[in-house]
């Protein structure tokens, strides 16, 4: 049994090119299903499991209140390890064959809106030296090139070519993929290499984004500098990388951008992917049709 996880996670790692993170989530899923197979059936082996066994695990996260989409993703990793165990001709049907996703519900994210991003930018006094250089060049980044947060902590600095203004981003799946550097970028990136060359240490040589004592950032930490500037010019709720990646689209495609190449700005794989930010478009579309539309001038 430890042999077959073991051999799925080398799948997910080096077939799939699966983050770590994301292999681990797998995996601490997979444990949580055994554990659960074991105490309530007195059964240890998963090639053997029906579908009413996998509804019963449902049925306890739901009584749990574990919400509909946490539920889901856990099925998300056990529909992948039983794809897994088809593949390696462990087994000949999945026992998920048949199973619906639990119906959640639609969370539109909130962009900010362009004069949000301006008073960030514009308004806003970032301190003197390393770290407000760091924090305006981190949120002017991710408005410009809707980078995703592990890709800008990954950011290495050789990645940086101002020769050519690109970035070279290494995105999901370790797909590699060229960005164009926004020309408003140039002056603040050359002032950030010239602070970070000044600190004291750098233990982290080859990323690009330190913080002050020298190692690459955190997940948590870039969502701290988001959250602390917006939070002090914007009400909405969600305040992060991602809502600024979301923007970035947003606003994009509110401009006239053809989904198309706002997809391979953002590394998506499928255009569906991308769909997902054009519901403020429609908003502002619709903006449109109620103030020109000849029916409305009457």
């Amino acid at each position: 049994m430890q042999h077959t996880q073991q051999a799925f996670r080398d799948y997910l790692a080096l077939e799939k090119k699966y983050s770590m993170h994301t292999v681990n989530g797998y995996a601490k899923d997979l444990e949580f299903f055994s554990l659960f197979l074991m105490r309530e059936f007195d059964q240890a082996n998963l090639t053997e499991v029906n579908y009413s066994q996998i509804r019963s695990w449902i049925v306890s996260m739901v009584d749990q209140g574990i919400s509909n989409a946490s539920v889901n993703r856990k099925i998300s990793s056990l529909k992948a390890y039983y794809k897994f165990l088809l593949k390696a001709k462990q087994i000949e049907v999945s026992p998920l064959l048949k199973h619906k996703a639990l119906k959640t519900p639609k969370i539109i994210q909130i962009p900010f809106s362009e004069s949000e991003v301006d008073q960030v930018l514009t308004k806003l006094n970032f301190p003197d030296g390393f770290e407000g250089t760091r924090d305006k060049l981190i949120i002017d980044l991710f408005y410009t090139t809707g980078i995703r947060r592990a890709e800008l902590i990954q950011l290495k600095l050789s990645a940086v070519d101002l020769i050519t203004a690109s970035l070279k981003v290494l995105g999901k799946r370790n797909k590699e993929r060229i960005m164009p550097i926004h020309p408003v970028l140039i002056d603040q990136i050359n002032l950030y290499k010239s602070e970070r060359a000044n600190l004291e240490q750098i233990k982290d040589e080859n990323h690009f984004f330190l913080t002050s004592k020298g190692v690459k950032l955190s997940d948590s930490f870039v969502y701290r500098i988001i959250n602390h500037y917006f939070s002090t010019i914007s009400e909405k709720v969600k305040r992060s990388p991602h809502i600024l990646r979301h923007t970035f689209a947003t606003h994009l495609l509110n401009n006239g951008a053809d989904i198309n190449s706002v997809k391979e700005l953002l590394g998506h794989s499928s255009l569906a992917s991308t769909q997902v930010y054009t519901h403020s478009s429609l908003a502002e579309l619709k903006k449109v049709c109620e103030t020109a539309h000849p029916r409305n001038q009457k």
